[in-house]
């Protein structure tokens, strides 16, 4: 039966790719639908990578871009995953597909609705259950993550992220000004507070990205990414032990990725 159910996942960041690393475990063919310049963090674990080089590896996932929907098929059955650009979703209709799940994580819904699939799930905040999806899934750390919810919402979005070694907005790093990024630091490099990770080139000249906080260096915006004011653009991991953990998927991934597959298996 699994692999009659196709599944369709909007979005491939780390988060996401939690999900769809499970799906494609449990035996589920996937199909990734992304956007055309994805601003994934941490790369190493984000099958949105394959948008940019064709391909990408996740614990012995591979991701395959394709450019139609209807080369999903032959990427599928080599047991890959194929990765499409359609931030619309505009091949849903044509693919027929089981579930939808939006793990695009953009605190808000845009454009997933019940009518895309026979089971839609909303992860995280901007959904609500019962009325634009299924079901949502609970993406805040603490105690309630990776709920169900078949009614009502998600806990909405505080604009901190969670605790990790005793560091919340510390540990994330948001762009001082508009331009181009230029890494000079790479994911899993120990960094200290106030080295230079990165630049950004301006019209004025060049911007210097310091590491907020001492630690490993967890996720990086890709070399030559265009950012604005404010965007985030990377994350630091005080956890100075954890190095194999920038090249693996989250607990907390993992944790949203089994109530998506309980939820799946449940309607199924």
């Amino acid at each position: 039966m699994r692999k009659d159910q196709l599944m369709i996942v909007r979005g491939g960041g780390d988060l996401a790719t939690g999900t769809i690393h499970r799906l494609w475990r449990a035996g589920f063919p996937v199909l990734v639908l992304e956007a055309e310049h994805p601003a994934a963090i941490r790369r190493q674990v984000a099958i949105s990578e394959a948008v940019y080089a064709g391909s990408a590896e996740v614990e012995g996932m591979w991701g395959v871009r394709i450019q139609r929907g209807e080369e999903a098929g032959p990427i599928i059955s080599e047991g890959n995953v194929p990765v499409l650009v359609d931030p619309q979703g505009s091949c849903i209709p044509k693919l027929h597909p089981f579930a939808v799940v939006d793990a695009i994580l953009a605190k808000k819904n845009l454009g997933t609705n019940r009518k895309m699939a026979e089971l839609t799930i909303g992860l995280g905040p901007g959904f609500t259950a019962g009325t634009d999806v299924d079901v949502v899934i609970e993406t805040k750390r603490g105690h309630n993550l990776g709920r169900v919810i078949r009614t009502g919402q998600a806990a909405p979005n505080t604009g901190i992220p969670g605790n990790i070694g005793g560091y919340a907005a510390e540990r994330v790093i948001h762009a001082q000004a508009e331009g181009i990024l230029k890494n000079i630091c790479r994911i899993g490099d120990l960094v200290e507070q106030g080295e230079t990770i990165a630049v950004i080139e301006t019209a004025q000249g060049e911007t210097a990205v310091p590491a907020s906080i001492s630690g490993i260096l967890r996720g990086l915006i890709r070399d030559g990414y265009p950012v604005t004011k404010g965007f985030k653009i990377a994350d630091i991991d005080p956890r100075r032990e954890e190095l194999a953990n920038c090249f693996t998927i989250s607990d907390k991934a993992r944790c949203i990725a089994g109530s998506v597959l309980e939820t799946i298996v449940s309607y199924l």
